[in-house]
């Protein structure tokens, strides 16, 4: 998709961060000497997991629920989830006084879903390997007059997604690079927004797992590729295409996409728990074992990291982080 005018700008993302003051939590920016030291760099630590609804998706959420017309809170708003935004999004419902329709994989994981119930949404599920959920949530939204807020292709979504990398550089000045996971684009889409328009000679680094490299394979590309729907552990990261309005503002200013296997993304978030003292869910844990493992590449002095989020039960914690057979 060619655009004259961005999607989502600088100014859109400060006035996305006026909206969220006192409603999102300022996360904490954490440090490691031990993570510095194996990297070769100071590494800032942009901590979401610590997020309302434990990841940065609230912001974008919030951001754009907050905007809907009296009527269209009064008629509800559908979203279509595999967890993060579901949980998002029944929060900002139940915030604003509305209701929250989400549509999610039956296979989503137990604790994204009872916490998106306890939120206080309905959820209709779905096969992720042959249903659409797109058209889904939009076959609901139009029989119930419902609104539909997209987990990533919508302006107010990047923007919100963007305050996160906001706070960030706020707090901890010039960086020379800037890692993020990359699902559907939107988290990158806004954090590149805002990093490059700070500090145009940062470095923006998106990390997929290998097994749904759709994003990398778009960007050498030029255009969107479809993959098949990827087996990974990282869920919020299984996605078949980049999101259009994401890819318009992605393919302009990201700079690199690193891969990391599944086990690679389980020692990253062992090596959070055990290391940094944090819980990071796999999707959360992928720039972590990019930096890690050296698939980041060379990195400059100064190295900023967003982990995206913490929703992973206690037992599927301990059976991705137990010890390898």
């Amino acid at each position: 998709m060619t655009t004259t005018t961005p999607p989502v700008t600088l100014d859109d993302v400060r006035d996305a961060a006026a909206r969220l003051k006192g409603v999102a939590h300022r996360t904490p920016a954490l440090r490691s000497r031990t993570l510095d030291e194996l990297v070769g760099a100071e590494v800032f630590l942009k901590c979401e997991n610590f997020q309302r609804a434990g990841a940065f998706k609230f912001r974008g959420a919030y951001n754009a629920a907050s905007r809907l017309t009296p009527e269209q809170l009064e008629h509800g708003i559908a979203a279509y989830s595999s967890g993060n935004h579901a949980q998002a999004v029944a929060l900002a419902a139940r915030e604003l006084g509305t209701t929250a329709v989400i549509v999610m994989p039956e296979d989503a994981p137990p604790s994204k879903r009872a916490a998106t119930v306890g939120y206080g949404a309905e959820i209709v599920t779905y096969d992720r390997y042959t249903g659409d959920r797109v058209a889904i949530a939009e076959t609901l939204a139009a029989e119930r007059g419902l609104t539909v807020i997209p987990p990533y292709e919508h302006p107010h979504i990047m923007a919100g997604q963007g305050t996160a990398a906001l706070e960030l550089l706020e707090e901890v000045g010039e960086l020379g690079a800037l890692l993020t996971p990359v699902g559907g684009g939107g988290l990158i889409a806004g954090s590149s927004t805002v990093a490059k328009g700070l500090y145009p000679d940062i470095r923006m680094i998106g990390v997929e797992p290998d097994a749904g490299d759709d994003t990398k394979r778009s960007l050498e590309a030029g255009r969107r590729i479809s993959i098949p729907v990827p087996h990974t552990i990282a869920d919020g990261q299984a996605l078949h295409t980049p999101g259009e309005l994401t890819f318009s503002v992605n393919r302009r200013l990201v700079d690199a996409i690193a891969l990391v296997s599944d086990d690679e993304i389980r020692d990253a978030m062992r090596f959070a728990f055990e290391r940094l003292k944090i819980v990071v869910e796999p999707s959360g844990a992928t720039p972590l074992a990019a930096l890690l493992t050296g698939r980041a590449g060379t990195l400059p002095r100064r190295v900023g990291v967003i982990i995206s989020g913490g929703n992973v039960d206690a037992e599927r914690f301990a059976e991705l982080c137990g010890t390898r057979p």
